[in-house]
């Protein structure tokens, strides 16, 4: 887990800071990492970044090129960024040492966002912006959410996850034999993503990884109750996924009550988008669909 302490200081410059904090999910504790608009001003909205499994919360605020971080990007673009560690990941490890289920997650999630939004201003409402299992949890929060729901939640950015696998893990997630799988040619990422990622990196909890084989009959029944516009990116090396034009259309046509469905392909992009050099070009493309939800009508 990344340490509160390398979040205790701002950055170079007149840069957004990047704090740690803790949220109250029905009395388990979430940590996370929240950055604000660095004039004080109020968000126009809440981006809340959800990480994919074997990761953390330090997923989406990469310290190998800062300038590529998710937090920083959003923070100077007027919004307030929320990185939270899953339920099993971080500090609610040690409470759930097994980690949990998709359906455990999403109660979970919503409570620490409940909590998260009586104590900090959210501008606009909420937008999930989610990684690889990251995404299930965010379509799962969705579609519990019903017509406007408590949470105010304004849309769905997903990457590197699909709804058909194209292969399962070999061993460990983060086994050797699935190393092209998550990242693609390592030449799509900066030098020191590698030697910098021992915080970003966690075990998947068992919980969690005994639910891959079952995503495509989940999705299947989350996707028609997922009322908010959503937009999936696929990079251009994803080993996960099938993202063929076929798959593509397939996926999106199940997502029957969404007013709007946006497919998107990130060319010299690996799983690991937020980590690559292509990850300010993501995290730009994200905010601009963000900002599209926020547009009157």
């Amino acid at each position: 887990m990344t340490t509160a302490a390398q979040y205790a200081l701002p950055r170079a410059g007149n840069g957004p800071a990047v704090h740690s904090l803790t949220l109250d999910a029905s009395g388990i504790p979430l940590s996370a990492l929240l950055s604000e608009p660095p004039d004080g001003s109020e968000p126009r909205a809440t981006v809340v970044a959800v990480h994919g499994g074997g990761m953390t919360a330090g997923y989406f605020d990469g310290r190998a090129r800062p300038e590529l971080s998710l937090l920083t990007l959003g923070a100077r673009l007027g919004c307030t960024v929320l990185a939270v560690n899953r339920p099993g990941y971080g500090s609610s490890a040690r409470d759930l040492p097994d980690g949990e289920t998709v359906a455990a997650q999403t109660g979970l999630l919503r409570s620490a966002l409940a909590d998260f939004a009586e104590r900090h201003p959210t501008g606009a409402g909420l937008f999930l912006l989610a990684h690889s299992f990251g995404g299930k949890l965010a379509l799962s929060t969705a579609a519990a959410e019903g017509p406007a729901g408590p949470l105010n939640l304004l849309g769905l950015d997903i990457s590197g996850c699909g709804h058909r696998y194209a292969a399962v893990p070999e061993g460990p997630l983060h086994g050797r034999k699935n190393t092209r799988r998550h990242w693609g040619p390592l030449g799509l990422y900066p030098p020191g993503t590698f030697s910098g990622s021992t915080g970003l990196v966690a075990p998947m909890p068992p919980r969690e990884e005994a639910e891959l084989a079952e995503w495509s009959e989940r999705f299947a029944a989350l996707a028609p109750q997922v009322r908010v516009p959503v937009r999936f990116t696929f990079a251009e090396h994803e080993g996960w996924w099938r993202h063929g034009d076929e798959d593509l259309a397939d996926l999106a046509a199940r997502l029957t009550a969404a007013p709007r469905v946006v497919l998107d392909r990130l060319p010299g992009a690996g799983h690991n988008i937020s980590l690559g050099w292509a990850a300010r070009t993501y995290h730009l493309r994200a905010l601009a669909f963000l900002e599209e939800c926020l547009m009157p009508g």
